[in-house]
């Protein structure tokens, strides 16, 4: 109970994010958002105008006339890629704090965020039936794991006896090996942190099931499902977050909701693979690293 209560407090304890960030989730998760909506939340934040344009404008994107106007900034990033940067900017506690109680490689969960994000959007574009925007999958891909900070924090040492808990059939998997030893699952942490945040409905609730979608409510669940497998798609790239990578069961009721037979999965992890390349030299200049060779 004691820590329990302590994980409650370090919630309360990270930062809001900015009106800018939180009106920009709020207006993608509507599916009929308007891109002129976009650039006004972005015109109306300095910070925000600042980093994009400094992105847009940097070694990575090799211009020959300089980018000075949001609405091209936001034209050439896209949408998602400008919800991506606009979280790894105000929100870098969360996306680049190393996670020591997972056993990270130092990197924090932004490339796995990011891998993640970009195979939900592909597996959503695989919908049967097309019950929310691939561009909503792809931001919950971004924020699906946000309570792994505050869980890791509390995890140090646990690595290898949680991992021996899965092995001997004590523990399903590493969410509920975590609990054990913490009384709470990183997705609850997460949705606490959502909520804090007043993230939209459907994103406090995809943070939430993404490990078990078939628990969601319905309305929601066909998202938890595209997030669900391009969380497990993330990992089997290789873009994992530490000692839990693989770890966790794959829910074949996807396959309720997306074509997706195992050749299709291969497709999507395949074309998931060169999207991140594409993406990732954007989110490290946005997450203030060094983008990769």
């Amino acid at each position: 109970m004691e820590k329990k209560n302590a994980l409650i407090a370090e919630v309360e304890q990270v930062p809001l994010l900015s009106p800018g960030v939180a009106d920009l989730l709020e207006q993608t998760s509507d599916p009929d958002f308007d891109l002129s909506d976009v650039v006004r939340i972005i015109r109306n934040d300095a910070m925000l105008t600042s980093r994009l344009l400094q992105i847009v404008n940097s070694a990575a994107f090799q211009l020959a006339v300089e980018v000075t106007t949001v609405d091209r900034a936001v034209s050439m990033l896209g949408t998602r890629m400008v919800v991506g940067v606009a979280l790894g900017c105000s929100a870098e506690g969360i996306f680049g704090e190393a996670l020591e109680g997972y056993e990270s490689n130092g990197e924090g969960v932004w490339r796995h965020d990011l891998y993640c994000a970009i195979a939900a959007r592909n597996v959503a574009l695989k919908a049967k039936e097309r019950a929310f925007s691939p561009d909503l999958a792809f931001t919950g891909g971004l924020l699906h794991d946000i309570g792994k900070t505050v869980a890791s924090r509390f995890l140090g040492g646990t690595a290898g006896q949680l991992l021996e808990d899965i092995r001997s059939g004590r523990a399903e998997d590493y969410l509920s090996a975590e609990a054990a030893v913490l009384g709470l699952e990183h997705t609850w942490l997460g949705f606490e942190l959502a909520r804090k945040w007043d993230l939209p409905e459907v994103l406090q609730q995809l943070i939430l099931h993404h490990h078990h979608p078939s628990e969601a409510q319905p309305q929601y669940r066909a998202l938890c499902y595209a997030v669900h497998v391009g969380d497990i798609l993330a990992m089997m790239a290789g873009q994992g977050t530490g000692a839990d990578c693989m770890q966790y069961v794959l829910d074949p009721g996807f396959e309720n909701y997306f074509d997706l037979k195992p050749a299709q999965l291969e497709a999507v992890l395949l074309e998931s693979g060169e999207e991140f390349l594409e993406f990732e030299p954007v989110m490290a200049l946005a997450m203030d690293q060094a983008p990769p060779d």
